[in-house]
């Protein structure tokens, strides 16, 4: 072993001695003291806040893989340990489900799991964990939690003391090695012989799931000899047992250390039956002829009803990965019904959330009559129905049968949905629950214990996706309400001018910015604003409103175009903000042909005359609105003629991750050129359309007024 690690019998008043497994000998004697079949230790990072897996015990590595690397903020029994200092007890696979979901996900069998901090009263040197079988008492007992606290606390002392002599601690090899045979039993010669007389298939597999020994009647019986089956996964040296389903049952008895068995179908119509007894140092397997087909509906996870089952990891791994794209609830619901219902053979589905004390229908699918979901929405949570009970409890509720259902909750035979099974999933997240999945089923439909662990396992998922969902329409609607609250919601109609604006909000955010615009109509004279507050953000939204209410009072008490600028520039720095605001401000005058435009830190406007030739406006110009108090703003005159169209726009139009905005702005007079002559609306469009085409992400969002000078009279 590396230098610089210490026994785990080593007495606490000196440092433990240099080259044996630390903590090897302090997992080994864990799992001895408490009876625990496996269990690993982590140790922290250096320079980053993450639980590292230095070593494992009892079970294969690949059982805990996802968890080999785990963040400090990651929901696990381990980071939690170490956030809250304390230790954490799960009793079994629905408080696992139900607490750790991401655990549970992965591994949906019956264990239970201790978790605690390693770590001095000043320093987190790690954590470890151990598991018991599935039979484990729910409570963890005095002594069991006075042997794991007083071994953690030991460790962290002899890795403090390694880390004050500059001992750094590695990781060490996994211990997986075989308990020794018994004294007493039968020489091998004779074991053999033994087990050849027996009429049923045995072999023996590693914690690997590798075949050690196998008699002849297993090779005779999965027609393999047993010089191919020796050395390898039972599941892969025999083709028809290469299925995710049969390696899900090794797991599952290795880890609840439960007998567990399954049937499987031998080309062309044999069945068989194979039952696995595990230990801790690995599994036997007795292999025999299963009873015909119509006895066995309780045996094996033959799919005897035609509809998918969710059975393999990496198939419910896939689920959970697809629920985190949802990004409102209608989303949530579209995943659900597309990605879990089939999956998990449901044919109906409804998301119920709750508001105000009642139950409201999220979405729904597979039911063609609309009205038999409907009937729920705003149902008293204080009425006795499945959906109201397992929100208000948390606890799922399966209902194997209509009578099933209809023996507990009598008022149901009163509004049937034409569903034979259902199974009623509580949707908490952050502690508090935010609505129920029902998932019905066409025919009567027997809920197995290990799926109502992946169900429960998924309703813990579908939660958090809710919630997420739920805040985002929440966010979004508000932003939306804001952002129009805040914009003309329409242009005022003038004589001389007619105008057309677009407002796209940035992608990314809240869906809500500072940029503005605005059409006044004003002592005769027409006066047109566009400007951006930075930020995309309430705050920026906020000023900015500010900004076009103060631009509006100022026209309208006649102000000139740089008395307007300068009066909101004092307005900013008096409301004591750190934003800036760019701005464009003009007035038109059609009688006399002109426009005179002061600017504050916008980009220059864009003149197309009637022949279609398009012009960059250089104005005389301020700085940012917000920076200088005394700053003042010079205007100019641009001539008017009819025809001429004017495009304000904010720099959301015009700038874009990798582009020279020489180019942009080039690229969009161009465009202007060419399509100036359409109506107003549909050049709005065009002017809109590229990064809408290419489907870019926009990081700023963009405003865009135009003005077309109409002909007098």
């Amino acid at each position: 072993m590396p230098d610089g690690q210490g026994a785990a019998q080593a007495p606490a008043s000196r440092p433990a001695p240099v080259g044996r497994p630390l903590l090897s000998l302090t997992l080994a004697a864990m799992l001895d003291d408490v009876n625990a079949h496996s269990g690993a230790v982590y140790l922290l990072a250096s320079h980053e806040p993450v639980l590292e897996m230095a070593v494992s015990a009892g079970l294969p590595r690949a059982f805990a893989a996802p968890w080999e690397r785990v963040g400090l903020s990651a929901p696990i029994p381990v980071a939690e340990a170490v956030r809250e200092r304390r230790l954490i007890w799960v009793g079994g696979e629905h408080e696992m489900a139900r607490r750790f979901p991401r655990i549970a996900l992965v591994l949906p069998y019956p264990f239970a799991l201790a978790a605690l901090p390693v770590a001095t009263a000043t320093t987190v040197y790690g954590a470890a964990y151990v598991t018991w079988p599935g039979s484990h008492p729910p409570d963890l007992s005095d002594r069991e939690r006075e042997h794991l606290t007083a071994a953690c606390d030991r460790l962290a002392l002899r890795l403090q003391r390694a880390a004050e002599e500059d001992r750094p601690m590695r990781h060490e090899p996994d211990l997986l090695t075989p308990a020794a045979a018994p004294a007493g039993t039968l020489g091998s010669v004779e074991a053999t012989r033994m087990v050849a007389r027996l009429p049923y298939g045995l072999c023996s597999l590693d914690l690997h799931g590798r075949v050690g020994f196998a008699n002849a009647a297993t090779a005779e019986l999965l027609d393999v000899p047993v010089s191919r089956l020796l050395g390898t996964q039972l599941w892969a040296a025999v083709p028809w047992l290469n299925d995710p389903i049969y390696e899900d049952r090794y797991r599952a008895a290795l880890l609840s250390q439960h007998v567990t068995s399954f049937v499987a179908l031998r080309p062309p119509g044999d069945w068989l039956s194979f039952r696995l007894y595990p230990s801790t140092s690995g599994l036997s397997v007795r292999i025999s002829r299963a009873r015909p087909v119509s006895e066995m509906t309780r045996a094996g996870p033959q799919r005897h009803d035609g509809s998918p089952r969710l059975v393999t990891i990496s198939h419910v791994l896939s689920l959970a990965s697809a629920l985190t794209e949802a990004a409102g609830v209608q989303d949530v619901v579209q995943l659900v019904a597309d990605e879990i219902s089939p999956a998990v053979g449901s044919q109906a589905l409804v998301v119920l959330g709750s508001r105000a004390g009642r139950l409201h229908v999220l979405g729904h699918r597979g039911y063609p009559d609309a009205h038999v979901v409907e009937r729920f929405d705003g149902l008293p949570l204080s009425e006795q129905t499945p959906g109201t009970q397992a929100l208000n409890s948390g606890v799922p509720a399966f209902f194997d049968s209509r009578e099933q259902l209809e023996r507990l909750y009598p008022s149901r035979n009163a509004t049937p949905d034409g569903m034979g099974a259902w199974a009623y999933l509580p949707l908490i997240a952050s502690g508090r629950p935010v609505g129920t999945c029902v998932l019905g089923y066409a025919q009567s439909h027997h809920f197995a214990a290990d799926e109502q662990a992946v169900l429960t396992s998924l309703s813990g998922l579908i939660a958090q996706a809710l919630e997420r969902a739920l805040l985002y329409d929440a966010k979004l609607q508000l932003a939306q309400g804001l952002q129009a609250a805040l914009l003309p919601s329409s242009l005022p109609p003038l004589a001389s001018i007619e105008a057309a604006a677009r407002y796209l909000p940035a992608t990314q955010g809240m869906d809500i910015g500072g940029d503005f615009y605005d059409l006044v109509s004003s002592h005769g004279r027409a006066a047109a604003v566009i400007g951006d507050v930075q930020g995309h953000n309430v705050t920026a939204a906020g000023l900015m409103g500010q900004i076009r209410t103060a631009v509006r009072a100022y026209t309208a008490v006649g102000q000139a175009p740089e008395e307007v600028m300068r009066s909101t520039n004092r307005l900013l720095i008096d409301l004591g903000t750190e934003l800036f605001a760019s701005c464009l401000y003009l007035r038109l005058d059609p009688a006399r042909g002109v426009a005179v435009m002061a600017r504050a830190g916008h980009p220059p406007p864009l003149l197309r005359r009637p022949d279609g030739k398009v012009k960059v406006l250089d104005l005389a110009g301020g700085p940012l609105l917000g920076i200088d108090a005394d700053a003042i703003y010079p205007t100019t005159e641009v001539p008017l003629v009819p025809g001429s169209v004017l495009a304000l726009y904010t720099d959301g139009l015009i700038e874009s991750p990798g582009v020279d905005i020489e180019d942009a702005l080039a690229d969009l007079g161009r465009r202007f050129a060419a399509a100036g002559d359409q109506p107003l609306d549909e050049l709005a469009d065009t002017l809109l359309q590229r990064g809408e085409e290419a489907g870019q992400e926009r990081p700023d969002d963009v405003a865009l007024l135009l003005l077309r000078v109409r002909p007098l009279g």
